[in-house]
């Protein structure tokens, strides 16, 4: 759509010519005469940006940008001086004028500024409207998003975490499976008790054992002091094993023991401890692939598995990428102490068409480095990593076709909605919530591909987990 401008000038001539010439530069434009109309149509008419000269009769303009300021901070005013006025202008600019011009201008000069002033405004809506979804979407403990694919993870640890039965948490690295983890015990009724995690990649064999199921003095080198192990420490509680899928073969019998009869068996203790505890598993691998090459246990797969929690890429959650960078970007923005408000629009642009194989972990170091680097109060394309910068959205739609297989984007718009319906069984409604439309615009553009043609090779997003 065109960007809407509003006109404000007692000069007739002037404001019919202004008007023109911005029509025919592709804005959409109204006039006024007078400050006071002038904000009677912004009160009753949404307006992009606002060009008013600053000797009005009446009201000037100075109070015209005071008064736009205070009620419309997103709707952006440039002011029109004469020459010479220019600390009057500097005044209206303090009052909240985004920028000024000076007569005698040149048309192209003022159309920059507006386009710019455009943008500005935009940019503030939409951090506005970040801030807004943040607070008001779903939070669970730390978990955060508002797409379907996380309203489908937060309705099913609801359920979950009402039992006590033993949950296997499964998502990629950097997925977030440990926030997860401790959402689940924090809505369950051991939330008094305590959250005990440990990574089971990140110790030798030996001292795992000795840190899961406890040892007694003298039970080995260094074993000054009886010590209990996290499943004692976890009593009342959870506990939560971090990548169980590299669990030592030679233990998998000794915890499958320990679940199984609810006790454990000190390193060289002679009798076995009760405990209370809930267990909470992750992995980043498949334990089912895991179990057919003999690496992982199969009746201890079953027993871990009562309950399997799934978590979504971050590829998968669509506008969350964006409403999780404004959060990361707030919380950089305060712990680093950098005035950094806000993604432009081609920063935001490079963020949403990424496919993050590092999940949240890599957009949160994404966010945390561009807010360290940017020298400006916003984050631009420029900050952001190079792979991110260069990543080519092509690779999606057309990844090992030729030159005779690109097609004209709106083709691919449409086909890949026909394929989007296609692959969740024809609920349009579903298909219209994944893609982020309303369904009267989906149905609308349905009607377009309706019956599909056969097209040239495109390779759909299915890759992308999409």
């Amino acid at each position: 759509m065109s960007p809407r401008i509003l006109l404000v000038d007692d000069d007739r001539s002037l404001c019919e010519w202004l008007e023109g010439a911005l029509v025919r530069r592709g804005f959409g434009v109204q006039s006024r005469s007078s400050a006071e109309s002038a904000l009677a149509l912004c009160a009753a008419e949404d307006f992009d940006a606002i060009v008013a000269d600053l000797n009005l009769s009446g009201m000037t303009g100075l109070e015209l940008c005071q008064r736009t300021a205070g009620s419309r901070p997103d709707l952006p005013v440039v002011v029109i001086t004469a020459f010479g006025s220019l600390e009057t202008a500097i005044a209206a600019i303090r009052a909240g004028a985004y920028d000024f011009v000076t007569k005698p201008f040149e048309i192209d000069a003022l159309c920059l500024t507006l386009e710019r002033a455009v943008e500005h405004g935009a940019l503030r809506r939409e951090v506005k409207r970040l801030r807004s979804a943040l607070q008001e979407t779903r939070r669970f403990e730390d978990l955060l998003g508002a797409s379907p694919a996380m309203g489908a993870l937060y309705d099913l640890v609801d359920r979950v975490a009402e039992t006590t039965a033993s949950v296997l948490i499964s998502g990629e690295s950097g997925t977030g499976k440990e926030l997860v983890a401790r959402a689940i015990h924090q809505r369950s009724p051991r939330s008094g008790g305590p959250f005990v995690a440990i990574n089971c990649a990140a110790m030798p064999d030996a001292l795992l054992e000795s840190e899961l199921f406890g040892h007694v003095k003298g039970a080995f080198t260094d074993a000054r002091s009886t010590r209990n192990g996290l499943f004692l420490e976890a009593d009342k509680g959870s506990v939560f094993l971090d990548e169980i899928g590299e669990l030592p073969l030679s233990l998998q019998p000794k915890l499958l023991r320990a679940l199984q009869e609810r006790k454990v068996r000190p390193v060289g203790g002679e009798r076995e401890i009760p405990f209370d505890a809930r267990l909470i598993t992750a992995t980043n691998v498949d334990l089912e692939t895991a179990v057919a090459g003999h690496r992982f246990r199969e009746d201890l797969f079953y027993r871990i598995n009562v309950v399997h929690v799934p978590v979504p890429p971050l590829r998968e959650r669509g506008p969350d990428v964006l409403l999780l960078a404004q959060h990361f970007l707030e919380r950089y923005a305060v712990a680093l102490g950098r005035p950094v408000t806000a993604l432009t629009p081609e920063a935001a642009e490079k963020l949403a068409a990424y496919a993050w194989p590092g999940n949240v972990r890599e957009l949160q170091n994404c966010i945390e480095r561009a807010v360290a680097l940017t020298r400006f109060d916003r984050i631009m394309a420029e900050d952001l990593p190079e792979r991110i910068r260069a990543y080519p959205p092509s690779r999606a739609l057309a990844s090992g076709a030729g030159p005779a297989d690109v097609l004209p984007l709106h083709e691919v718009e449409l086909h890949y909605i026909r394929w989007a319906v296609d692959v969740l069984g024809g609920n349009r409604t579903l298909a219209a919530q994944k893609l982020g439309v309303d369904r009267k615009t989906l149905y609308r553009k349905l009607q377009l591909v309706d019956p599909p043609a056969p097209v040239h090779p495109v390779r759909l997003p299915r890759d992308r987990g999409l």
